[in-house]
């Protein structure tokens, strides 16, 4: 039996850590193999000081079991020592083979897990003479609801070509715009005036609007200095417009005074304290900083001297540095419109079709991919395994973890997989030839399989199986079920389906393993694909 062990174990290279000779938590069930709804009694008993303080694990379920009954803690006194014996009951509902996983018990602060335990669930014999059986029926995919995203698409396209239509009638029956005499075209001080007398038109004061006479006025002369001197004055902050005054006056040789700089420093920071600080300035303080503004642009307009070639050269560099900056925000406003119509159209793809179809024709999915790709087939391991997979299967290096002393016993032992446990899709082919001719027990090496997952993350896991055999007369088992692994990136718990192939011959063993998450179609699809191409080579074709 310890030689079984040791095969399975050195298949799955699941790693036994070796206890003392008196262990201070151990593990038992009063069976292995129950039938549906039956009670399985679990029992933890912890050898400790009569000093120490220990906490049994507690809850509803453990792993796929459910608890139905957690007996009163039963204390045994030998001299200096207490035998503390916790029992469980335990029973599930649907057939199958389920592990019980490692449970946490505190002893002193000091948490040890339990063994793992595999439970066999048995189904309840029918009569079949009494009652009629009748095969299953097939699955039938539900259809999804889509009639109300139809109903908005619909909608969507009728205000639309509504649109389209009404534009299309102006456009053509329209009465020709009378072409406007032509504009003569204004300077700066004059575009200045207009719009200073058409903001006290506005009347925005007498309703009360302060913030948005001051924006408007400290605009205005913003505008004039950026067309009249030709600096930024737009997109800089007041200190940045004076220093950028100073700067082109000097090098204009204009001649303001430095009361023109502090009247119109004082006016733009009032604007500023007004529109972002909620200042309120009094009637008298408004109309003071409205001439002060007048007066400033006439000033300027009057200091600025006519330009030399040098000042139309930098004019003429500044304008193209201007022209330069609104072709890059043109382009900039181009490119965020066109990543928000591809949004709004996934979007629309989306509730229309359904994420499925969004995902697998645009997003893109990683099983599809690999359905779709070009296959290759070759073959694995010592005695051979040839399968078609999407992929091929690399070398996992394994022996490096196996002692030496047990090497010794195998002849080879390979390894080939693509992807890892805790991935979308997960292939593995291992391969066993032994020196000497050994008789395995398969169910061994599937419990060897459990504890290999549970090593890598894998908990809750479910195990079905059943015998079968190749058409060449090649033993094996089939295991199916579930597990629960950590997403690999957000190590949420995710659900995994997948089926194990082993086969048994008298000199090895060769295993056949995929791996996807619960409810992928296309892994499904993927999964089938590999099982059907699956040939084995036997010792006797070396």
């Amino acid at each position: 039996m310890i030689t079984k062990k040791l095969y399975a174990i050195l298949f799955f290279l699941v790693a036994v850590t070796a206890f003392g000779q008196q262990k201070p938590l151990k593990t038992s069930i009063d069976s292995t193999k129950i039938k549906i709804g039956s009670q399985a009694k679990l029992t933890l008993t912890a050898t400790v000081d009569t000093a120490h303080k220990v906490s049994f694990p507690e809850g509803k379920n453990f792993g796929q079991l459910e608890v139905i009954n957690s007996f009163p803690v039963d204390t045994i006194r030998k001299g200096a020592i207490y035998e503390l014996v916790k029992k469980y009951g335990l029973t599930q509902f649907d057939s199958g083979r389920y592990v019980i996983p490692r449970l946490p018990v505190v002893i002193n602060n000091k948490t040890l897990q339990t063994d793992s335990l595999v439970l066999q669930v048995n189904n309840i014999k029918v009569d079949t003479l009494k009652q009629k059986l009748f095969d299953i029926k097939p699955i039938v995919e539900a259809k999804s609801d889509n009639s109300f995203w139809w109903y908005l698409l619909a909608i969507v396209l009728v205000l639309a070509a509504i649109g389209t239509g009404v534009w299309w009638y102006f456009k053509k029956y329209r009465k020709p715009v009378v072409k406007a005499e032509p504009v003569v075209l204004k300077s700066p001080i004059e575009i200045a005036t207009e719009q200073l007398q058409d903001l006290e038109r506005k009347e925005l004061l007498q309703r009360g609007e302060v913030k948005e006479y001051y924006s408007e006025m400290a605009d205005i002369a913003r505008n004039y200095i950026e067309e009249a001197i030709h600096i930024p004055a737009k997109e800089s902050t007041t200190s940045e417009l004076i220093e950028a005054m100073r700067s082109a006056v000097m090098r204009r040789k204009m001649t303001l005074r430095q009361d023109t700089f502090e009247e119109l420093e004082s006016v733009l920071r009032t604007a500023d304290m007004v529109k972002f600080a909620k200042s309120k300035p009094l009637d008298f303080e408004i109309a003071q900083d409205r001439n002060r503004i007048e007066k400033t642009i006439v000033v300027i307009d009057r200091s600025i001297p006519e330009e030399t070639p040098e000042d139309d050269t930098h004019t003429q560099l500044w304008l193209e540095a201007q022209r330069k900056k609104k072709e890059q925000k043109r382009r900039r406003t181009i490119i965020w419109s066109s990543v928000a119509a591809g949004i709004v159209l996934l979007i629309v793809l989306g509730a229309t079709f359904g994420l499925n179809y969004l995902r697998d024709n645009y997003l893109g999915h990683n099983t599809k991919e690999l359905l779709d790709g070009e296959w290759v087939r070759s073959e694995y391991g010592d005695p051979g395994v040839t399968l078609e997979t999407p992929r091929v299967l690399k070398r996992m290096n394994v022996e490096a973890s196996v002692p030496k002393e047990t090497m010794a016993l195998i002849k080879e032992m390979s390894t080939f997989a693509y992807g890892s446990l805790t991935e979308n899709f997960y292939i593995e082919v291992s391969t066993l030839s032994y020196k000497k001719e050994t008789n395995v027990d398969l169910n061994e090496v599937l419990e060897g399989a459990s504890k290999l997952w549970e090593s890598r993350g894998a908990s809750n896991i479910l195990l079905k199986t059943e015998d079968f055999a190749t058409e060449k007369g090649i033993s094996g088992m089939r295991s199916y079920g579930n597990m629960t692994l950590p997403d690999p990136i957000t190590k949420a718990p995710v659900r995994a389906y997948y089926e194990l192939y082993v086969f048994k011959q008298q000199g090895g063993l060769q295993q056949v393993m995929v791996q996807f998450r619960e409810g992928d179609e296309y892994g499904t699809q993927i999964l089938e694909r590999i099982k059907n191409s699956i040939e084995l080579r036997t010792l006797n074709q070396q």
